[in-house]
């Protein structure tokens, strides 16, 4: 489980035009005064990138990834105030909670299985830790124009999202949906909000990224026509437009305001 720094920065003005503004307003909010924020799977630093502008200049922040290429130009976005843990999402329990006052992930949900999530949920009700994830992707893509294809590499494409990314069967499209509930039994507020990318002819250097990701994919999920669809909408990016669908989720803990 991971991606480039190059497809990472591809996709980065993307996210942040998708990313609910109110739900990520709250986040910052439930950081508190002394902002300390956990960013799992930080890559290059997105995250830190979109809430930093909205944070004190005295945040601090907790950097999580297995990849210490990522590490290092994550570091560089909060010098000085960011401390790099290179370890792997799969223990929980290495989390570096002490001290934190909000845990945030982006892109990630849909990567990991429910069972990651649950455990995940478990730890942050115990510490009383709000949970900010961004940009899950929910299944949905529109294409204009539209190709007879569109459809059936969309589904391929969503059952290779459920297949296992390294921690298990991952929950792929239904990610942002199940995680609410799952953080909803462990005794959470939760809200949501819509995040999709809206790709136009500015884009085409991500729409051609894009489509030649998913057919590939969806050819490895067994969709015979993927590889010559990819072709086909690549073909096509200078004259096209494209709806990604994402999910924004913020989960709080019993008792925050």
């Amino acid at each position: 489980m991971g991606f480039s720094a190059e497809w990472l920065a591809l996709r980065e003005p993307a996210d942040l035009a998708a990313r609910d503004a109110a739900l990520l307003a709250r986040a910052v909010a439930a950081t508190g005064p002394e902002p300390v924020i956990l960013d799992l799977g930080c890559g290059t630093g997105s995250t830190v990138r979109a809430l930093a502008p909205h944070l004190p200049g005295h945040a601090r922040w907790h950097l999580v990834d297995n990849d210490p290429h990522l590490l290092r130009q994550a570091a560089a976005e909060a010098p000085g105030q960011a401390q790099l843990h290179e370890q792997d999402l799969a223990d929980l329990d290495a989390l570096p909670l002490e001290g934190v006052t909000l845990v945030t992930a982006s892109a990630l949900l849909d990567l990991l299985p429910a069972a990651w999530i649950e455990g995940l949920a478990a730890r942050l009700a115990a510490a009383k830790l709000p949970f900010y994830a961004a940009l899950s992707y929910d299944g949905i893509m529109a294409w204009e124009p539209a190709l007879p294809k569109d459809d059936d590499v969309t589904r391929a494409f969503n059952d290779h999202q459920r297949s296992d990314k390294g921690l298990g069967p991952a929950l792929g499209p239904d990610a942002a949906t199940v995680a609410a509930t799952i953080f909803r039994a462990a005794g959470f507020q939760t809200q949501q909000a819509i995040s999709p990318w809206r790709i136009g002819t500015e884009g085409v250097p991500l729409q051609r990224a894009l489509v030649d990701g998913i057919a590939t994919a969806a050819s490895q999920a067994g969709q015979p026509m993927a590889l010559e669809w990819g072709r086909t909408r690549a073909g096509m990016a200078t004259d096209s437009r494209c709806l990604i669908g994402h999910l924004d989720l913020l989960a709080l803990p019993p008792g925050a305001p």
